[in-house]
């Protein structure tokens, strides 16, 4: 390749929304094939009497467009309703081994699981067998288990109801193993938050978004992960806001917007440009670029005065002057060269921070996967603090969360650590002794199994072993559990690793009627912003005989546990509301008048102490906090190492492939791939298309690899690549993990090329 022949970037010419986001939902629900009832379900989602979004977990506003659902929304919806059925006969057609060769979309594509099934190891086949039997037999096998040995996964989309009786069963049991999908993206908020603010989840709401005057939008990607962002991000634009984007990739989603719901704008109108200063940092330069950016406020309040908000420091911060000390002695050449940006970019966001009155940090996984991650989220804090952004309109720390009731789970109990949990309550309540032993996270859970100490593996929902760090010496160790049990709609990989006994319990999609004794039950769900929401299905279940989660989990353990009266499970699975009944006296501050206050509309608010200025901190106070490093990868400089990011694609949701486009970043095909800046591809000597094989170059001696990734030319920094999770998951490894909180570090992989592969 010669010096003229520069490969051109992948890019996707048209903006955020437009005429392609209505293409790309035509194409997936083409795919899909729902059922009749999908266009009115859509109308009515994420609005009161509605269902409230089983993708992401953006707010619901309290005056709801006409439309309140978004591309990723819809095809979620297209997907969850699919008339495609994967009956038993399908499994009479393939042994479980032809079926693990298969891809995540094809996979999908087999459509609705509808009936209980169990593993048969002579056949390798899974079998029909009806509710009764299946649920005898695991509990059981389960009775004769430890239960300490046993892991309880959520996957982040069951709603509270059924969330706050997985953790009851846990504990009632006797084990506090409760891995969720958050240990994989925020769990590095719910530990840096709360060690920094009190708090472990965000301070802001919606109306914040119509008052601040500047955003600091850092490691996000709303085209591709939370569309409905756009909204307010758009109209605060409009009104002058500055935003600030700070992400390594130039992703559409925070350059330009054109809103489906502007007839105007999507014919005869221009889209809307959304950040308008993009700080392109190397991957793992956050801490470097916002500690920067902090070092230039200090220095206009060295030069001119009147900066800093003295009066909130002195009565709410707490080591204010020790972390000054360190920004003042940060060097701008180390700054700029652990940035990958220059220093008069970070001046002039020092600057927009500096004159805005009201400022909302908006995060999201690039700043949380990291091994320095909580320390990048306290970064971020400590530059709210300077002018008292925290506690007041339009101002405050956000963090995007991903799956529709992540963030929910966790307020209802689902947390391995005891002091997350009101365990007074649940003894004078239930009459339990809860396990004060802290029990396993994802990371914990992976390295029992690992070390032969874990014995089974309860999912309610997920597809785990394609989600997490080293996956391949997962998958080979994950046969060896004495019992896997799958709560699930769709067929995915991590089924077709069968323990030495295994079963797929079917349920019902959100979207679906829940009808226990006559009634149609709802559920709730709380959203990024601690709203919580009630949600009804009203489509007819996929097959008569599912089962809703909350009604499984009930008859589990009922058929599980010791009778107990204080526990009433077959009540709880019956009327969901004496559920809410239960939640409501275990958490009475927040959870008050709950069958009421959920059908508001916009959902009732559980509060935030930070956002009052109330710190339930070591120290009483906010803390500064000063970070280990600036380069929050860990990885230093290395020859011939690049940084691996692992993301999703426009057509994707988590581990759930809707298809082979990532439209927005002008990719179609085949996702085993890697993006690579044309200037990195030259010097490697690399064409377009390119076949070549990654390896781990983490220092411990395991081999992970994986071979046959086509190299695509994209605007990134030099030194830093990115491909999509989770192909790409074998080379992250387990032991490169968020210090703080175990959260895989996927945003700073350490990778080799090997180009002759």
């Amino acid at each position: 390749m010669t010096d003229r022949e520069r490969p051109t970037p992948h890019s996707y010419d048209g903006p955020v929304g437009g005429w392609g986001s209505p293409r790309g939902i035509a194409q997936v629900t083409r795919a899909a094939r729902p059922v009749p009832g999908m266009a009115e379900t859509l109308l009515r989602q994420n609005k009161q009497g509605g269902t409230m979004c089983t993708s992401c977990a953006w707010g619901k506003p309290r005056h709801p467009h006409k439309v309140e659902f978004c591309e990723n929304g819809a095809k979620a919806t297209a997907w969850d309703l699919t008339s495609i059925r994967c009956t038993p006969d399908f499994f009479r057609d393939h042994t479980v081994t032809e079926l693990y060769g298969w891809s995540e979309y094809d996979l999908e594509m087999a459509g609705r699981l509808t009936r209980p099934l169990r593993y048969d190891a002579e056949t390798d086949r899974y079998l029909e067998v009806d509710w009764d039997e299946a649920i005898a037999a695991i509990a059981a096998e389960m009775r004769a288990l430890d239960p300490k040995r046993t892991c309880f996964y959520a996957s982040g989309k069951a709603a509270l109801e059924p969330s706050f009786l997985w953790a009851l069963f846990a504990r009632a049991w006797g084990h506090c193993n409760l891995p969720d999908s958050s240990n994989m993206c925020h769990e590095t908020t719910s530990v840096a938050l709360k060690k920094v603010i009190g708090s472990p989840v965000g301070t802001c709401t919606l109306d914040d978004f119509q008052h601040c005057d500047a955003i600091f939008y850092v490691g996000q990607n709303p085209g591709t992960n939370s569309p409905r962002i756009l909204h307010p991000l758009q109209q605060a634009a409009e009104r002058g806001c500055h935003i600030v984007a700070i992400n390594p990739l130039k992703e559409k989603g925070l350059i330009e917007f054109a809103n489906p719901q502007r007839p105007w704008q999507m014919t005869m109108g221009s889209a809307t440009e959304i950040a308008d200063r993009y700080l392109q940092v190397r991957a793992g330069g956050d801490i470097a670029v916002l500690t920067g950016i902090a070092k230039h406020v200090l220095e206009l309040e060295d030069s001119q005065g009147g900066v800093l908000d003295h009066d909130f420091l002195a009565e709410h911060t707490h080591d204010l002057q020790p972390w000054m000390d360190w920004v003042r002695a940060q060097e701008w050449d180390d700054l700029e060269r652990v940035a990958g940006i220059p220093r008069a970019q970070m001046e002039d966001a020092g600057r927009i921070y500096a004159e805005a009155k009201a400022v909302m940090g908006i995060y999201g996984m690039g700043l949380t996967q990291h091994v320095h991650g909580s320390d990048a989220i306290g970064t971020l804090v400590n530059l709210l603090l300077l002018r008292g952004n925290i506690g007041r309109p339009g101002a405050g720390c956000s963090p995007v969360r991903g799956h529709s009731n992540v963030q929910g789970q966790r307020t209802v109990g689902i947390a391995e650590k005891p002091e997350q949990v009101p365990n007074d309550r649940l003894r004078e309540e239930f009459g339990i002794e809860p396990p004060m032993e802290e029990g396993w996270n994802t990371t914990a859970f992976l390295n029992a199994l690992l070390d032969g100490e874990a014995q089974a593996y309860i999912g309610l929902g997920g597809n785990l072993v394609r989600a997490v760090p080293d996956q391949d010496r997962v998958a080979e160790a994950w046969g060896r559990m004495q019992l896997t049990v799958h709560i699930a709609t769709r067929l995915n990989r991590t089924h077709l690793l069968p323990g030495r006994s295994s079963w797929i319990l079917p349920c019902l999609v959100r979207q679906e009627e829940d009808i226990r004794d006559g009634v149609n039950q709802h559920v709730s769900m709380e959203d990024s912003f601690s709203h919580i929401h009630a949600s009804i299905g009203r489509r007819k279940p996929a097959d008569p005989t599912l089962r809703s989660e909350t009604a499984i989990i009930t008859a589990l353990a009922d058929a599980v546990l010791e009778p107990n009266p204080n526990l009433p499970w077959q009540d709880w699975g019956r009327d969901y509301s004496l559920i809410r009944k239960a939640i409501s006296r275990i958490y009475s501050a927040q959870f008050y008048d709950y069958e009421e206050r959920m059908h508001w509309e916009g959902g009732f608010y559980r509060g935030n102490d930070a956002g009052q200025r109330i710190w339930h901190t070591a120290s009483g106070k906010a803390e500064f906090t000063v970070p280990v490093a600036l380069d929050q990868t860990g990885l230093g400089e290395r020859q011939g190492v690049y940084r691996l990011m692992t993301l999703r694609s426009n057509d994707q949701f988590n581990t759930t492939v809707y298809g082979y486009s990532d439209r927005l970043r002008g990719i179609e095909g085949d996702r085993m791939l890697i993006m690579m800046s044309p200037d990195d591809m030259m010097a490697e000597g690399l064409e377009p298309e390119q076949r070549i094989a990654l390896d781990g170059a983490a220092d411990d001696n395991i081999r992970r690899r994986v071979e046959g990734l086509r190299v695509l030319p994209y605007d990134l920094p030099r030194g830093c690549i990115a491909g999509y999770f989770p192909e790409l998951n074998p080379l992250s490894p387990l032991s490169r993990h968020d210090l703080a909180s175990g959260t895989p570090a996927a945003k700073g992989i350490p990778v080799r090329l090997d180009i002759g592969a």
